[in-house]
């Protein structure tokens, strides 16, 4: 294929994004990053990543494709201040024909510390059918290589985590009026 996308020899293992900056306008009334900025920075640093095995602009307007976000789960570690600079790491965990799933962490730049981390799960899609479709046999194959220099890195931790509360501690219908709560069904 004429335009197939042919990846860097390496990846570095993690990817390292371009330092950021957080932007006044991004801080919320209690005078720290609000959640929604977290979310633009980590998308900053996804296609920064991904530009790497070809998903990017140019891959769009030639070949009409590309991701979308099916889930993220963000975990807040600690606040970030109008000015901070950070960069966030990026590790492929799994992808396979349709979908990607990668893992973030946003760190202050000079001072190393977690701000953040992002799960997330990533669908390639075909934008003239906006349909779910497979990646082209090049980005598979780029995407092969990120993974295999990935794979050397341990999994984080929290990969695959989910929201919940400790019944011990969760403050429920019946902890409050003595009365049971109603059964659902899932």
């Amino acid at each position: 294929m004429k335009d197939d996308i042919r990846a860097p020899a390496l990846f570095f293992a993690p990817f390292v994004s371009s330092p950021m900056r957080v932007e006044p306008q991004w801080i919320d009334y209690n005078g720290h990053l609000n959640m929604a900025y977290y979310h633009v920075l980590f998308d900053r640093a996804a296609d920064e990543v991904f530009s790497l095995v070809g998903i990017n602009q140019n891959y769009l307007d030639t070949r009409h494709s590309s991701t979308f976000a099916a889930e993220c789960h963000i975990l807040y570690k600690r606040e970030l201040t109008e000015s901070d600079q950070v960069r966030v790491t990026a590790q492929l965990i799994a992808f396979d024909e349709k979908r990607l799933h990668y893992y973030l962490e946003m760190r202050h730049a000079t001072e190393g510390w977690l701000a953040a981390t992002s799960e997330n799960l990533a669908l390639h899609v075909d934008l003239t059918s906006r349909k779910v479709s497979p990646f082209p046999a090049d980005l598979l194959a780029n995407l092969a290589l990120m993974k295999a220099a990935h794979s050397m890195m341990p999994l984080p931790l929290t990969i695959g985590r989910i929201i919940g509360m400790p019944q011990k501690t969760a403050i429920t219908v019946e902890s409050m009026t003595g009365e049971r709560e109603p059964e659902t069904r899932h």
